[in-house]
């Protein structure tokens, strides 16, 4: 287990309940949420030293044990869940076994990539930008991100109350579906299904950094695969207002980080990693009221996004600029994350394709709000189009 899971480990396997729709099943849990008698880190060793251990679970480790998952162990995540460049240098670099000598993204670094490795068929992690999608992207898993807040973070340490959310990572997409169900008890499963075809726009000209030719290349293959299934597939632009709110992520966050994380910077500074303590210092001169108006530009482009997707079921586009970069320098960039995050819309990173080197690339599902189970259809659908091109 070394290698995926923090060295405060849990001292023992938890069981879960005897019976339920998880029950056989293990699970691992980012080092992010509460586990009762287990120091919670977040991949920070400045804070783990000043914890005592958590005295009850996590509300969604307790959900996941009333469904009969067992959890196996927390596993390593960037330091505070801000993954800009590297591995987090404390814990080591969880390898990625889809793509050997690379990074498998962050910050649910540990939970993707021991997804991937086989160690367990579920595993819990989190997204205030890209941190399931990505990670789940350069791995080749399923990763999904449901609509904001229809997981309760409650125990889990915050970074940006605003974007945070609770998410998951599994082999497939009628996996991940099948454990979103058990945990939230809403209807999402997909299996056993015929999904119908989905009406689906293809994002191709996004207001931000465009992916690599490669990405761009298993992107058309995605939209071809879906149109020969039976799929409607249209181009999408989105509104302008898109542009203003892929930037007020980054105003939110700031803010929201700076005041979540207050008390370690106060009394922890000089033992945050550098890249977590810069981000810090320069989120100090985010203004109230330039949060306000970021606030504001985000419900803005919420209204927009749900006008534009009043004739499509879901819009695909790439889950990362490309395949995981090589060397562990960077975990690689939410470029394709952040909008999504900030509206809170359901999210499914669709693996089954890869590079000519074999390196996995996922192709995001991005849903209507609110609209969890339809996202997961349309992810299933084109999950299967791709195998059979």
């Amino acid at each position: 287990m070394s290698g995926f899971f923090v060295p405060h480990n849990i001292e023992a396997p938890i069981a879960g309940a005897p019976e339920g729709p998880l029950a056989g099943l293990t699970c691992a849990v980012k080092d992010m949420y509460d586990i009762a008698g287990s120091r919670t880190g977040g991949g920070s060793p400045a804070w783990i030293a000043a914890q005592t251990p958590a005295t009850k679970h996590a509300a969604l480790v307790q959900r996941l044990l009333d469904a009969g998952a067992g959890i196996i162990g927390k596993t390593i995540c960037d330091e505070f869940f801000y993954s800009v460049s590297g591995a987090n240098a404390h814990y080591g670099t969880p390898p990625n076994l889809r793509a050997p000598g690379r990074l498998p993204g962050g910050s649910s670094s540990g939970s993707a990539a021991a997804v991937a490795a086989g160690m367990v068929p579920i595993a819990v992690g989190s997204q205030t930008a890209g941190s399931v999608i990505r990670p789940a992207g350069y791995c080749g898993v399923a990763g999904f991100k449901p609509t904001f807040a229809s997981i309760p973070t409650v125990g889990m340490k915050t970074f940006a109350w605003s974007l945070d959310t609770v998410g998951l990572f599994a082999a497939g997409v009628a996996d991940v579906a099948f454990a979103a169900e058990a945990l939230t008890g809403r209807r999402l499963r997909v299996d056993g299904t015929t999904p119908a075809a989905p009406r689906i726009g293809v994002l191709r000209r996004p207001p931000w950094p465009e992916a690599g030719e490669d990405m761009l290349t298993a992107l058309e293959l995605a939209a071809r695969s879906a149109a020969a299934a039976g799929a409607a597939v249209a181009d999408v632009e989105l509104p302008e207002i898109c542009a203003d709110a892929f930037k007020a992520h980054g105003t939110i966050q700031d803010f929201e980080s700076y005041r979540a994380l207050a008390y370690e910077y106060d009394h922890f500074r000089d033992r945050l990693g550098h890249n977590l303590r810069t981000a810090l210092e320069g989120a100090k001169v985010v203004t109230p009221e330039a949060y306000d108006s970021a606030q504001r530009t985000a419900r803005r482009a919420r209204e927009a996004v749900t006008t534009l997707m009043a004739d499509i079921d879901v819009i695909i586009t790439p889950s990362a600029p490309g395949a995981a970069p090589e060397g562990i320098a960077s975990t690689g960039s939410s470029v394709f994350n952040r909008l999504w995050t900030l509206i809170g819309a359901p999210c499914v990173n669709v693996p089954g394709i890869a590079n000519d080197d074999g390196l996995p690339l996922g192709i995001q599902v991005v849903g209507r709000l609110g609209r969890d189970h339809e996202a997961l259809l349309a992810a299933l659908f084109l999950e299967r189009a791709i195998a059979s091109t």
